[in-house]
């Protein structure tokens, strides 16, 4: 089984915290960011994961996932293509047909990959997407609609679903990919227009890792939960 990553990032929100890294090599508690995910891949199947990367950046990906149980091929674009033209770009060099995880490159999650392709298998969608729920970065008051106060809560879950960053893509999505762009500007939209857009609802972990506060919530995560480290295999 196959899986596509987006390993573009610059890590710029980072600054000095990225150390001069591509964001998913960005170390969180002494295993690059990405080795988490890599190391999820491989339990739930996954054999060879390809990174669309920039340009240069190859050996470095090579380098910092070795060892974690799949083959990895890092292909670089000679421009930035953008995210939907990255994943267009790692799918040129897929080895077997039919539907592919893929995922961005700078998150830590427990999506049960296993489950997710049974779902999409069944939900008979060219696409499904991973949707979670995000708390509120400040606490609500309960209004009513006369203006008395009722109650407060503190960062409640908000009621809507957003997109984590993780896909299965079918033969038809990964044909409806740009060359450069972004999917989620344009394949996703049409698919969800001709209703062949899934839905797959994660209520686990999932933490995105865009600035040094991101990144210290991740370390501080594992760091609390060491069962999520990966372990290297021996060549």
């Amino acid at each position: 089984m196959e899986a596509l990553v987006l390993g573009g990032g610059k890590a710029e929100r980072l600054g000095d915290a990225a150390q001069g890294l591509p964001k998913p090599l960005v170390p969180v508690a002494g295993f690059p960011l990405l080795g988490y995910t890599v190391a999820r891949l491989v339990e739930g199947g996954v054999t060879r994961v390809i990174v669309a990367c920039r340009a240069g950046d190859e050996e470095m990906f090579l380098q910092a996932l070795t060892g974690l149980g799949a083959d990895v091929e890092a292909v670089g674009e000679q421009e930035p293509l953008g995210r939907g033209g990255g994943l267009r770009l790692a799918a040129t060099r897929r080895q077997e047909e039919g539907p592919v995880l893929a995922l961005n490159g700078d998150e830590v999650l427990d999506v049960d990959f296993s489950a997710l392709l049974s779902e999409h298998g069944a939900s008979g969608a060219s696409a499904t997407l991973v949707v979670a729920q995000v708390r509120s970065p400040f606490g609500v008051v309960e209004v009513e609609d006369g203006g008395t106060i009722t109650g407060f809560r503190e960062a409640p879950l908000l009621e809507h679903w957003v997109n984590s960053g993780v896909y299965v893509l079918g033969e038809d999505a990964l044909a409806l990919l740009p060359e450069k762009g972004d999917h989620e500007q344009s394949t996703f939209p049409q698919l969800a227009h001709e209703r062949r857009l899934h839905a797959h609802r994660h209520e686990g972990v999932w933490l995105t890792v865009n600035t040094p506060k991101d990144l210290r919530r991740a370390v501080e995560f594992v760091e609390e939960h060491p069962e999520w480290r990966p372990h290297r295999q021996l060549a």
